[in-house]
């Protein structure tokens, strides 16, 4: 049993072991660790669905903006982590030898590490917008969808072969009559792949923390810098909100993400005879990394009110298309008058509840035609901080003045 066990784990000591799958004699690791992952997974994928549809309900209702489609980058990136890396985590801790197949082994760690380079290429071009965002929050940056594409594009092209050495070496073989999944560099790549190892956790982890630090800190010393001579206050809170938010789920990815690449460096440079990580250290530092996918959702709908009021239109959007849930809202309805204007959504006004009859139809129908729609780089530095006081302003021009001079 257990002293068996052991032993097998000590004749292990020197291989390294790919895929995620380690060897554990412990039965509480092999169900604890996989319990985490799917908690993880479970929060995860629910956040991040719904960072996702706020974001591309908003891309629906205008013109798609670089910061949205970046930001819309990094929850792909965790969604698809949490859906095609996580589970096989799970599945390699829980079971006591690889029966995922070849396939399965030579590509999980290119995978995982593949979504990781390009969270972290992603970072850095979030930081470099939100500087160029905080340098001058009131213009109005026009970016083409082309260009969009190509940036979305070379950042996933970059993040794919970064680490490509990880495919080529990983592949299943029977050891001790047990089929595992490891690392095989034949000797004349040895020194190679000592190089990659020391390089890749600076190429995708450290330089990109510099660099994305570098353009947080200078935006973030804009925004300071023009608080007391802009005159649009409203453009520059949501300019310092944006790089508060950003800024924090980078620190939060670093934080998460620091205990994987030192569990990365000691496996990669284990000298014979020397001590090797833990097995508790290296399978919590992988849950770790991986609730940072769940952590960044978190983030943006806690500290965004754009996403707040992102989530809010979702959700009546969803409910809109849905008939049943409809006349479940229109039957009590009655009386339709008692009911007051709120201020505007992020999502185009239905006129639902005016009857064809009805004085006010007719202005409803122009506005349903003629949508108050905020552009989406708008989504970000047009929002009122009190937008039911200003919308209900008969004469909003008036206090115009006032609303500069108290900047």
């Amino acid at each position: 049993g257990e002293p068996a066990a052991a032993t097998m784990n000590a004749s292990f000591a020197h291989l390294h072991f790919a895929g995620g799958y380690l060897p554990s004699d412990s039965k509480d690791w092999r169900t604890i660790i996989p319990a985490l992952l799917v908690a993880v997974c479970l929060v995860g994928f629910v956040g991040n669905l719904c960072v996702i549809g706020i974001l591309l309900h908003s891309v629906r209702k205008g013109k798609p903006s670089l910061i949205y489609c970046l930001i819309l980058n990094l929850s792909l990136a965790d969604l698809s982590l949490l859906l095609f890396s996580a589970p096989v985590r799970a599945i390699a801790y829980a079971k006591g030898a690889w029966d995922l197949g070849w396939f399965v082994c030579k590509s999980s760690d290119w995978f995982t590490h593949t979504c990781l380079a390009a969270k972290s290429l992603t970072m850095v071009a979030v930081a470099k917008v939100c500087f160029m965002y905080a340098s001058d929050p009131a213009k109005q940056v026009s970016i083409h969808s082309c260009t969009i594409w190509s940036v979305l594009v070379a950042i996933w092209a970059v993040a794919s072969l970064l680490p490509l050495p990880e495919w080529i070496f990983s592949t299943t073989r029977h050891h001790a009559g047990v089929q595992m999944c490891l690392m095989d560099v034949p000797a004349g790549a040895k020194e190679f792949m000592s190089m990659f190892g020391k390089l890749y956790p600076l190429v995708v982890f450290c330089l990109p923390l510099l660099l994305a630090s570098f353009y947080f800190w200078r935006a973030y010393s804009q925004c300071k810098k023009r608080g007391a001579k802009t005159q649009n206050c409203r453009n520059q809170m949501c300019s310092k909100q944006l790089t508060v938010i950003l800024l924090s789920t980078a620190i939060t990815s670093a934080l998460l993400w620091l205990p994987e690449w030192v569990s990365w460096l000691w496996i990669w440079h284990l000298k014979a005879g020397g001590p090797t990580p833990p097995q508790g250290f290296i399978a919590l530092s992988q849950v770790l990394m991986f609730s940072n996918s769940s952590a960044n959702p978190l983030i943006f709908l806690v500290m965004s009110e754009e996403f707040k009021e992102g989530l809010k239109a979702l959700w009546k959007w969803m409910v809109t298309k849905n008939p049943a849930a409809l006349e479940l809202q229109e039957t009590p309805a009655a009386n339709t008058e008692v009911l007051p204007d709120k201020a505007p959504s992020l999502e185009s006004p239905t006129s639902t509840a005016e009857k064809p009859g009805s004085p006010n139809s007719s202005k409803d129908k122009k506005k349903a035609e003629i949508p108050i729609l905020p552009d989406v780089e708008q989504f970000w530095q047009e929002r009122d901080t009190f937008p039911s006081v200003q919308d209900s302003d008969p004469i909003p021009w008036e206090h115009e003045d006032q609303e500069i001079e108290g900047c």
